[in-house]
């Protein structure tokens, strides 16, 4: 079981969209995040003028495909100068960096093609980096240490509004501990020959690749998932398979009806929909976890 973390955010201008400085406790690196349009004041900022490595990002929206690319540098304000001509499609960048004097160019080379190797396993953005950065040779020790740089930068990037580096699917449990999360069942869902497997996150429901999608579709289908089906049809996330379309990567939705929608081609309701391998319904599962509760 996961344990607890004290995160600390320090607004600059007292808002949220300004610049955000953030430390995580017992952590020797640290987190500032700024808008594109405020790239002129992190010069003001000695926390980044160090080596460290940076995401520019696109900021997340609903079921689109947001973008990244992630860098490195032995002066990262330095970099970004010459970054802001260079990419246009970032409005936000997080750059990273330590307190102490620990970090050397080694280090940030190795930190740059772990994090770009993380990001497109995840496969949430598109990550504009051309190609997987060469990975350094680090000792095994200094190695260890850099894996464990990247959990805590994963949790401040998270909490900053960006998983870039968090898989869609979440990780099930053979056997359920005694305060199990919703997270850790799986459903599926058959209609009309149609098979699909999902899961519920705390991002939304996650439609498993290889599901199926219905190909006829009926005027009771709502229009947002009509929209999205659109999209994924022209990006790729679905492919013709026979009859059918297939879901090519495991892919997030708002809610479980929305992927029973675009499983059936038709209004149903999700929380009916979904099954577990035991026969109960993913709304007898939410209700039997708030009576345990």
């Amino acid at each position: 079981m996961g344990f607890g973390r004290k995160v600390t955010i320090y607004l600059a201008d007292g808002v949220p969209s300004g610049i955000r400085h953030v430390e995580i406790a017992n952590w020797s690196g640290q987190a500032i995040a700024c808008p594109r349009s405020r790239l002129n004041e992190l010069h003001q900022w000695p926390e980044a003028q160090r080596p460290g490595v940076y995401f520019l990002l696109e900021k997340q929206t609903a079921e689109t495909g947001d973008k990244a690319y992630i860098g490195e540098s032995e002066n990262v304000v330095n970099r970004l100068g010459q970054q802001d001509r260079k990419q246009d499609f970032w409005n936000e960048v997080i750059v990273f960096t330590s307190k102490d004097e620990n970090l050397t160019k080694a280090h940030i080379k190795f930190l740059e093609s772990r994090l770009a190797a993380i990001s497109i396993e995840a496969d949430r953005y598109k990550i504009e980096n051309g190609n997987t950065p060469t990975e350094s040779t680090l000792p095994r020790a200094d190695k260890d240490s850099m894996e464990e740089f990247i959990q805590n930068l994963r949790i401040a990037l998270g909490t900053l509004g960006h998983r870039v580096l968090e898989p869609v699917k979440a990780p099930t449990a053979t056997v359920i501990d005694e305060s199990p999360k919703l997270s850790q069942f799986e459903f599926s869902f058959s209609i009309r020959g149609l098979n699909a497997r999902g899961q519920q996150t705390d991002d939304g429901f996650v439609l498993f690749e290889g599901s199926d999608i219905s190909r006829k579709t009926s005027k009771s289908m709502p229009g947002k998932t009509a929209a999205i089906r659109e999209k994924w049809i022209a990006d790729g996330t679905i492919v013709p398979d026979g009859d059918r379309f297939r879901l090519t990567k495991d892919s997030v939705l708002s809610s479980s009806s929305y992927a029973a929608v675009l499983v059936a081609g038709t209004s149903r309701s999700g929380p009916q929909s979904w099954i577990d391998e035991h026969g109960r319904s993913l709304k007898s599962i939410e209700e039997l976890l708030l009576d345990e509760a």
